[in-house]
């Protein structure tokens, strides 16, 4: 099977989750992606080709997120989720990288299951919303009690990617944005309102693991500022991408290469 690649599904304390797992190392990687209107379920071959560089010393777990959510739900009830499909999944402690509200999700994690962490690495993400996110998220809520998913689409891509990757893929964009929609709307504005209660700003000296924070300075919705805080809270590693955006993590050529030198597997 293609890096010995599984897509399941496993219960956690907010319900039912999909995960992706591949790899065949001993050690252990999960990944939080960032809020989208898709789930994992699915994506297993293209993830796992995105990440391939882990899977010779890692087994990498790429988490979803709960199927049906409540009304009120945290970033701190995600950051449970997590450690419970860890238990079920007999993972004791792994590396953690999360982006966007996935790394909210890690930081969450790394404070109140800090056992279960051994490194953390922290993608243009931030601890606490400021104006700049409250602005992007609060739209995207509008958009989807409107049931409007193309405008999400339209604004998330305006929001993340550099003006030359948007024109480099100018003639796929009209049909990504009407192709890309959530499954339950209601989900989606759940989910977005978890990162606008999020504040772990005056925990982050808790952490005690090793960090590496990843931002960039053209970030429009987590902002450099929101990695940069977190950084210097932390004492801990980090760079700023210049002339990047909230996508980094896809645009930037050394990006994941950067975080496997903080993990020391080159």
């Amino acid at each position: 099977m293609f890096y010995n690649l599984v897509e399941k599904r496993i219960t956690v304390k907010s319900g039912d989750m999909d995960y992706v797992a591949f790899g065949k190392g001993q050690k252990n990687l999960i990944i939080i992606p960032g809020l989208s209107v898709r789930d994992v379920k699915g994506a297993g071959v293209s993830l796992a080709l995105m990440y391939k560089i882990f899977a010779k010393d890692y087994r990498v777990y790429f988490m979803g997120r709960p199927h049906k959510v409540n009304e009120g739900l945290t970033i701190w009830d995600l950051a449970d989720d997590i450690s419970c499909a860890m238990n079920e999944l007999s993972i004791e402690k792994a590396d953690v990288y999360g982006v966007s509200q996935g790394g909210m999700i890690g930081l969450a994690l790394a404070l109140n299951h800090p056992e279960k962490v051994s490194k953390l690495v922290l993608g243009v993400t931030c601890s606490r919303p400021n104006e700049t996110l409250k602005n992007a998220v609060s739209g995207w809520i509008k958009y989807a009690q409107e049931k409007n998913h193309v405008a999400i689409n339209k604004e998330t891509f305006s929001l993340m990617y550099t003006e030359q990757y948007l024109n480099k893929y100018k003639l796929l964009m009209p049909l990504l944005v009407k192709m890309a929609k959530p499954a339950s709307f209601e989900r989606f504005v759940i989910l977005a309102s978890s990162i606008l209660s999020f504040d772990c700003y005056d925990r982050l000296k808790e952490i005690k693991c090793p960090v590496l924070v990843l931002g960039a300075d053209q970030d429009k919705i987590t902002t450099e500022k929101g990695a940069r805080e977190i950084a210097e809270k932390l004492n801990c590693e980090f760079y700023i991408y210049s002339g990047y955006g909230h996508a980094a993590f896809e645009e930037a050529p050394d990006f994941t290469e950067r975080i496997c030198r903080f993990l020391a597997l080159v």
